[in-house]
């Protein structure tokens, strides 16, 4: 597989200008530099990742449409939101699984944004069902977690969302030694890119080698779910 440059420094001149001028009115005047610069960049990324993406795991999904598909819409819900700014600052692709393909399901993500550049893997604020699942299966497998999340490879690269509750979960011990990782909200592991490494041509195959190293702590999540890696 060849790699190709997918990212240039327009896309966070676009971002980094919106985040200036966050209006329909600015918005519809440089819609071009938008689909140009950032939309179609990212559906390019994705469509050449999907080869990648099922020697990671077939039940994975690289979705290249614009619309609908693996990258995540400009366009903000402000419904019950304060901040009634019309377009996200940042762009966003995420890899979901083919069963239950919604956010809060188990994927990889890579998040683009001026000053911000990361990839996550992992599932974010899983539903009750999930959580409880995978919190079962950590402590059915205390010692499987504890080399995923502990190997020198993936902890040199990741790091674990530090968000979690207050108390202990019910019917879990206290004094589990794994309590901290049990009573976290979301069990996602995040690593960091520069704006210069999201630029580069090589991009692609850094982010899948990222991916990859995550993979075993990805299928301990999915599996704990009931779901296929």
């Amino acid at each position: 597989m060849t790699s190709t440059q997918h990212f240039t420094p327009a896309l966070f001149e676009f971002l980094a200008d919106l985040a200036k001028n966050n209006n329909r009115e600015w918005f519809q005047a440089n819609k071009a530099r938008y689909e140009r610069d950032v939309r179609d960049a990212l559906v390019d990324f994705v469509a050449d990742f999907g080869e990648r993406l099922q020697e990671i795991s077939p039940h994975m999904v690289a979705d290249p449409r614009p619309s609908g598909g693996s990258v995540f819409r400009i366009y903000r819900d402000v419904r019950f939101s304060k901040d009634k700014s019309p377009y996200k600052t940042n762009a966003g692709i995420h890899f979901r699984h083919e069963v239950g393909r919604e956010v809060h399901g188990p994927g990889l993500y890579l998040h683009l944004q001026p000053g911000s550049v990361f990839a996550g893997v992992g599932i974010w604020r899983p539903n009750s069902g999930a959580v409880g699942k995978i919190r079962d299966a950590i402590v059915a497998n205390p010692g499987r977690w504890a080399r995923i999340v502990g190997d020198a490879g993936f902890t040199s690269v990741y790091s674990l969302e530090s968000e979690s509750l207050k108390r202990t979960p019910r019917g879990i011990d206290p004094d589990h030694p794994l309590i901290e990782h049990i009573k976290l909200k979301s069990f996602v592991a995040l690593t960091n890119f520069t704006e210069e490494e999201a630029c580069s041509p090589d991009f692609i195959e850094v982010y899948a080698d990222a991916c990859r190293t995550a993979s075993p702590f990805a299928e301990f999540l999915t599996t704990a779910i009931g779901l296929d890696w």
